[in-house]
């Protein structure tokens, strides 16, 4: 049975409560990620914040501000204003079926993974699809190979 550590995302980006908006965004666009989890000074799992949480902190283009108004705004926003803090969790011996219905059902994008309080990895949309992508070559590879005689 496959659990939720054989594909979680371990080699984690994250932030702290105390970091701003400006922070998060710039994370977000350099490392291409949609989720990012919030730790405390000892790694604990606090919070969340998303890019549609960014998305709806963000000064809208119609009130003609500038972006480096806007990065300015955002510089003085700590993440900690806006990060989600009723976050589903999940674990890393977890069942991955489990997961993968909870994502499904509650639409959700990621779940944070923790051992304990602690943050060790993510699990998201995306390291289900490489999934099916592996598990979809290795069909293509079984039905490929002539019957045995």
């Amino acid at each position: 049975m496959l659990i939720v550590r054989d594909i979680m995302t371990d080699k984690l980006v994250a932030l702290a409560a105390a970091d701003t908006l400006l922070a998060a965004r710039q994370l977000m666009d350099m490392a291409r990620i949609r989720h990012v989890p919030i730790v405390d000074d000892e790694g604990q799992f606090v919070g969340l914040v998303t890019h549609r949480d960014l998305l709806s902190a963000t000064v809208s283009k119609l009130a003609d501000i500038d972006a480096a108004t806007q990065d300015e705004i955002y510089a003085g926003i700590p993440v900690g204003e806006i990060m989600r803090v009723d976050v589903k969790q999940t674990t890393p011996g977890a069942s991955l079926r489990d997961a993968a219905q909870s994502l499904l059902t509650h639409k959700y994008g990621c779940l944070p993974v923790v051992d304990g309080k602690k943050l060790v990895g993510i699990l998201t949309e995306s390291d289900f699809i490489r999934l099916a992508i592996v598990l979809m070559d290795a069909l293509d590879n079984v039905e490929a190979e002539p019957p045995l005689e």
